[in-house]
């Protein structure tokens, strides 16, 4: 079978790293618990600034953010190690920059997700990624951003949510934690 994955806050933990770096980087001790309560992507809210600041601190810290020690979900690594070592062919479909792109490919790599050049797609808008999903005709997608998986209408891609505060409007099949992939899929079938 065919998975595709998003990654920033699908597999790996890119808001919460983000908001630490946020913390650090102002001098600030906002509580986790404010994090967590967040109902939009955007994360700068509780650090008082308004949209145009946060899109400039995001910039202005995006190198710390995308490749420093962000973690993965717990389990993600893991489970799609198994999808390879079983024979699923494994895609990354991210709106990252094409600036960011081959170096994110490397941090993934490094991180241990398995990677293959030729399945790891990015420089695409979220509005975008619908295009190369229904290419790919793939079986299973998993995001977190309503967004994109509100572009998706193709009957034959099974789409997941990985839960987050933001997109639990949505009645879609959702992954809380990474090890329950298996179990879910083969109940879904």
């Amino acid at each position: 079978m065919k998975f595709g994955f998003d990654i920033d806050d699908t597999l790996i933990q890119l808001r919460e790293h983000a908001f630490h770096i946020y913390n650090r980087k102002l001098n600030k001790d906002i509580q986790i618990d404010e994090f967590h309560a967040l109902n939009r992507v955007e994360i700068h809210e509780p650090f008082g600034m308004t949209d145009d600041e946060g899109k400039k601190m995001w910039m202005d810290h995006v190198e710390d953010i995308y490749f420093s020690e962000c973690p993965p979900y717990p389990d993600a690594v893991d489970t799609l190690q198994k999808l390879e070592r079983e024979g699923h062919e494994i895609y990354y479909i991210t709106a990252r920059s094409k600036e960011f792109g081959e170096r994110t490919m490397d941090w993934m790599i490094k991180a241990g997700f398995p990677v293959h050049p030729k399945r790891f797609f990015y420089g695409m808008d979220d509005h975008e990624k619908v295009h190369i999903i229904e290419e790919l005709e793939l079986d299973y997608y998993f995001d977190d951003k309503p967004a994109v998986v509100e572009t998706l209408k193709n009957p034959r891609t099974k789409v997941f949510l990985k839960n987050q505060p933001y997109n639990r409007h949505l009645e879609l099949p959702r992954i809380d934690s990474w090890n329950e992939l298996f179990d879910y899929i083969l109940e879904k079938k």
